[in-house]
């Protein structure tokens, strides 16, 4: 059986980790811009599609 002071000493417990919670706060003071370039494998696959069309096609231009 649990005693009132075990129950009491939990809540204590209780507490005290609640209290120690770390909290991580992040705040800008202009929007956040990401620019990046994501070009390069569309790039890669269209001069690949490219070639195999002037392949197929020889007197397209």
């Amino acid at each position: 059986m649990i005693s009132k002071r075990q129950i009491g000493l939990l809540g204590l417990a209780a507490v005290g980790v609640a209290a120690c919670t770390p909290t991580v706060n992040i705040k800008f003071s202009e929007p956040l811009q990401i620019n990046a370039k994501l070009d390069a494998d569309i790039r890669i696959k269209l001069d690949q599609e490219l070639q195999n069309l002037l392949l197929e096609n020889p007197n397209l231009f």
